[in-house]
């Protein structure tokens, strides 16, 4: 009875993200998330080490360094302590909008340490201005979020394309036929095992899809694992191994439009990852999701890492495996510090083809899209202007997508937020969405062309008492003779003597 009795003061949550799964398949899960974003995670510590002149010898310094942190934020975000953490499923990384910018640091002579600084001091202000941020969701309904979501799985399709290609259109090997067949191979195995009647398979379709895909780049030649023993087994982090930081306004400055971007893209990516997995999130829940991605990126720098964000192709998975426990998120958190610990299986994962990663990216990114389609098709539409709001907020935001110079004239800081598609529609749809839907003063009843048509009805004792042949032309009604058919009104107008 006192075991009965225990069990009934402590009842289980029914938050859907608290369910709690076995080690192993956690882990399993877990290692399917890390490998989704392992190549954009890896990305800006080699473009950004690359320009600031590191060695070769110390790039795999800056990436471990990078998958440590990436797996510390993320344990942060999914688990959570007072005020920090969404506790969510959203695995963290370094952001990939803060590249150009520190690029620009560096090329203006501040080199990496006038980066790291900068990443400091505008994560701190993050920091401080994250709960005034989190206000602004009730400016988030879903006109806005379903945009917003739609247009995180479009601009993640070019990412998915750049891995299935390439990314430098100058190589021998770009767009080549067996990448491209590489990436079809591993979508196709997806498809295969998402079919099958085990669930255990399905779910874990496409991290079984991307180990065959790679046994099968191995088999024709087309994976290279002759470098995963080259440098140290293990490696911890060392604080500030690449020097102090050194601080400049400007720099500060231009870090802080990023960490406006941040904030606004995970905000987008809580709300999506809720849509998703049917969670419940209000103000205080985003504070405290965008706090402890402010308090993970001040901390970065000390440990040779950057900016820390939510990675938007995650949510994907959550939509396909409908795995939405966050501890499964958080064991891939493990995974990433354990990874940042051995260099040597960080190596193991890198060298995973790329087009293995664009065949699976596909289905991710897809059904990110289509999860955005499925919280468009809530809206009403009919006696307002969501249409235009949809219309033009989408097609702003994948405008940087499909031309990446349309801002190459404009200033850093305006390229910094607008070369963002996640940001550039979710600013559109935002403020259309009050434009239009709060500040209704002076919008007339039918609005415009753009608005949706109402509704067509035909009641079913109309359809009844139509005849094979009766249509309406020239504003009667005829029959199959083409003989007029009377129409009355169902009350007599007035003043007929009835």
């Amino acid at each position: 009875m006192s075991a009965t009795k225990s069990r009934a003061a402590k009842p289980a949550s029914t938050r859907p993200e608290d369910e709690k799964l076995p080690v192993g398949t956690a882990f399993a899960f877990g290692l399917q998330h890390v490998l989704t974003m392992y190549g954009g995670i890896i990305a800006p510590p080699l473009i950004i080490g690359s320009a600031a002149g590191i060695p070769a010898t110390q790039l795999g310094v800056l990436i471990a360094a990078c998958l440590f942190m990436g797996g510390l934020a993320t344990l942060l975000q999914t688990l959570g302590i007072p005020f920090f953490g969404s506790q969510l499923p959203l695995v963290q990384g370094v952001s990939f909008a803060g590249v150009a910018t520190m690029l620009a640091i560096i090329n203006s002579g501040g080199g990496i340490a006038g980066v790291f600084g900068s990443v400091i001091v505008a994560s701190l202000i993050g920091l401080v201005i994250a709960p005034f941020f989190a206000q602004i969701v009730r400016f988030f309904p879903p006109v806005v979020t379903g945009v917003v979501i739609t247009t995180i799985g479009l601009s993640l399709v070019p990412v998915a394309s750049r891995w299935i290609t390439g990314a430098n259109p100058k190589a021998p090997d770009f767009a080549d036929p067996v990448g491209v067949g590489i990436a079809a191979f591993t979508l196709l195995v997806i498809m295969v095992l998402s079919k099958v009647g085990n669930a255990t398979i399905s779910r874990l379709s496409i991290l079984l899809a991307m180990i065959v895909g790679t046994l099968f780049s191995v088999a024709i030649g087309k994976a290279d694992f002759s470098k995963v023993f080259t440098g140290p087994i293990f490696a911890f982090p060392t604080p500030f191994a690449f020097g102090l930081p050194t601080f400049n306004i400007a720099g500060i400055v231009s870090m802080l439009i990023v960490v406006l971007v941040i904030l606004t893209e995970t905000t987008a990516d809580i709300l999506a990852v809720a849509e998703i997995t049917g969670s419940k999130v209000d103000r205080k829940r985003i504070a405290a999701g965008l706090r402890a991605d402010m308090l993970s990126s001040a901390v970065s720098p000390v440990f040779n890492s950057f900016t820390q964000s939510a990675f938007a192709q995650n949510v994907g998975l959550v939509a396909v495996t409908k795995i939405k426990s966050r501890y499964a998120v958080a064991a891939g958190g493990v995974v990433l510090i354990v990874l940042g610990l051995f260099p040597v299986l960080g190596r193991i994962v890198a060298a995973v083809p790329t087009a293995v990663l664009g065949g699976a990216g596909l289905v991710l990114f897809g059904t990110v899209t289509a999860s955005g389609i499925r919280t468009l098709a809530k809206v009403k539409y009919e006696g307002n202007m969501n249409l235009i709001i949809v219309a033009a907020s989408i097609s702003f935001g994948v405008l940087p997508e499909v031309n990446s110079s349309v801002y190459s004239h404009f200033p850093t800081w305006f390229q910094v937020i607008f070369n963002s598609g996640i940001s550039s529609a979710a600013i559109m749809a935002i403020v259309l969405n009050l434009v239009f839907n709060h500040f209704t003063k002076g919008t007339p009843e039918n609005p415009s062309v753009f608005a949706a048509s109402p509704v067509r009805v035909v009641k079913t004792d109309v359809i009844r008492v139509l005849r094979e042949g009766d249509r309406y032309e020239g504003g009667k009604l005829v029959n199959a003779d083409g003989e007029t058919v009377l129409v009355e009104d169902e009350e007599p107008a007035h003043g007929s003597g009835h």
